[in-house]
């Protein structure tokens, strides 16, 4: 091997290494019935000492070396020494909403967290943010205001993606009975309660059940796709502007029964949905050819990649390794696209893919934003001679 083949080698070598190594903030999962995982590391390893447990949706977040920082399943909020946070109780999601949780730094401000929660199937909680501050209790953080309104009623889809500016964040849900997609801008002067609304795509109402599923962005945030969960589930593929914060451009997936799960292929070229067929029992993993062209082609791109022994799969959840994980209900091992940038089988699905130490998967994994990685978050021993915060 001559030198310049060498020098390409340990460039691509870096390239592969380097979002590993800039998504630590992602790096502890908490999910199911006490079941965790570290990605600290390479490759994910086992957690003992998780506290949560959630039907559906949960939320953790750690710094840039992977040191958890706090965790929650959209009523209760976990610190790093996996004890519940004053005030940490009582927060209105729901352990069987699909995204009950998410969290968020606030920009500008390395203290001031940020946990945003839905209720169950559009009920009256509806989407609501809490505040964490991490320079209370020595550093291990309280919930210095909890449950405050954004928006009812609102289905169970929340994300949120990295606006342009690189700073502050999109927080992105749906209105119930309506086709309208509430993008709420997060910056440094808080949590704007004034969305921009993109009416497109279709009607998310009628039976309840269509407030299920996940809403994911591609891993550069310029796409969003949301599961429409019901017997003839659909899911819908947008385009994100993550300037303007508006939707566009939609495209119907349909053909799928009680499609759950959706996922980007790291490189953003391929799109992946857990379908479980009518009550189960037909569980498998569609994967959808984003760069096939129009939108007649894509649907027709669609391959199923992987089945179950599992009556139901649920969440995926693209890791810090560039594998995709796969929820398995009550389930003591997590699925694994082991390659999803390849097309068709050759992604590598993996049933078993990853044993969880005898506790058990449910439905859901942790909901993480998009564009974390640019983010300044501390080291939580920052905290212990911090300044304090404005937010009180």
């Amino acid at each position: 091997m001559n030198r310049i083949q060498t020098l390409a080698l340990a460039v691509v070598a870096i390239l592969v290494t380097l979002p590993a190594l800039a998504q630590k903030e992602t790096a502890n999962w908490f999910f199911g019935n006490n079941a965790a995982v570290s990605f600290a590391s390479d490759s994910g390893v086992v957690v003992t000492k998780a506290r949560l447990t959630t039907e559906e949706g949960s939320a953790s977040l750690s710094d840039k070396d992977g040191n958890l920082l706090f965790y929650n399943n959209g009523i209760t909020v976990w610190n790093r020494d996996h004890r519940v946070m004053p005030n940490g109780n009582r927060l209105m999601g729901h352990k069987s909403s699909t995204q009950s949780a998410l969290i968020l730094p606030k920009p500008g401000n390395d203290s001031i967290y940020y946990i945003f929660t839905t209720d169950v199937q559009a009920q009256s909680n509806g989407l609501r943010y809490s505040i964490v501050n991490l320079n209370k209790q020595g550093g291990k953080g309280d919930v210095v205001s909890r449950n405050n309104i954004m928006l009812m009623p609102a289905t169970e889809k929340l994300t949120a993606v990295r606006h342009s500016n690189n700073r502050d964040y999109w927080v992105i849900a749906h209105r119930w009975n309506s086709d309208a997609y509430h993008a709420y801008l997060v910056s440094s002067d808080g949590v704007s309660i004034e969305p921009i609304i993109s009416n497109v795509g279709a009607v998310h109402g009628g039976s309840n059940k269509k407030a299920i599923g996940y809403l994911k962005p591609s891993p550069d945030g310029t796409r969003l796709a949301a599961a429409l969960w019901n017997d003839t589930s659909s899911v819908e593929l947008l385009n994100f502007n993550r300037g303007s914060g508006q939707l566009s451009n939609p495209i119907a997936l349909e053909g799928l029964e009680e499609a759950y799960g959706v996922a980007f292929s790291p490189d953003g070229s391929k799109l992946y949905v857990t379908a479980n067929g009518k009550g189960g029992g037909n569980a498998q993993i569609v994967q959808y050819d984003l760069r096939a062209g129009s939108a007649a082609g894509i649907a027709a791109s669609a391959t199923v990649v992987g089945r179950s022994v599992s009556r139901k799969l649920g969440a995926l959840q693209l890791a810090p390794d560039g594998k995709i994980y796969v929820a398995r209900k009550n389930e003591s091992y997590l699925g694994v696209i082991q390659v999803p940038n390849q097309r068709g089988e050759a992604a590598g699905y993996v049933d078993k893919g990853l044993y969880l130490g005898g506790q058990k998967s449910d439905m859901g994994l942790p909901n993480f934003p998009q564009g974390l990685e640019h983010s300044s978050i501390q080291s939580p021993q920052r905290y212990l001679t911090g300044p304090a915060s404005s937010e009180k």
